[in-house]
């Protein structure tokens, strides 16, 4: 069975779009709509930050991560550009998502479209320590591609 956390959300702005919700009894992500009135277009590489008409109240010890969609992507080229992004269990303003248009042509935005999804997840805290040297590992200092090409 999994854990249902409670997450508080206010509506704000003027254009109301239905709330955050899984497509699936498996899904991981609620898809977030854009809360705009009129139908936006991006040009190609061009990237906007869309408004969600929603604010939430995350309890401490978890972030929403932010992703794209992975229909928007694959059939027209959009994308969250910043994924993913995340809203701190502290941040209280508007939920916004940065989509950019990879395609080589016009994409438009409807409004109350689904633009992209919200995943709850548990934080860990780190505390970051200072030492003189670390642990001998297989792989080592190899970095971009040194564990292969497969």
């Amino acid at each position: 069975m999994v854990e249902e956390v409670v997450v508080r959300v206010l509506r704000v702005g003027a254009v109301e779009v239905p709330l955050p919700k899984y497509q699936t009894a498996g899904s991981a992500g609620m898809d977030v709509h854009a809360a705009t009135t009129e139908a936006v277009r991006l040009a190609p590489l061009e990237r906007r930050l869309f408004p969600t008409g929603l604010a939430v109240a995350i309890p401490a010890g978890f972030e929403i991560q932010v992703r794209p969609r992975s229909g928007l992507a694959a059939k027209r080229g959009l994308t969250v550009i910043n994924t993913p992004g995340t809203i701190d269990s502290d941040y209280r303003g508007e939920i916004g998502v940065v989509i950019v248009n990879l395609s080589s042509e016009p994409a438009v935005v409807e409004p109350g479209e689904r633009i992209a999804q919200l995943v709850l997840a548990r934080v860990e805290r780190a505390e970051l320590r200072v030492v003189a040297s670390l642990e001998e590992t297989e792989r080592g200092a190899g970095g971009y591609g040194s564990t292969g090409t497969r």
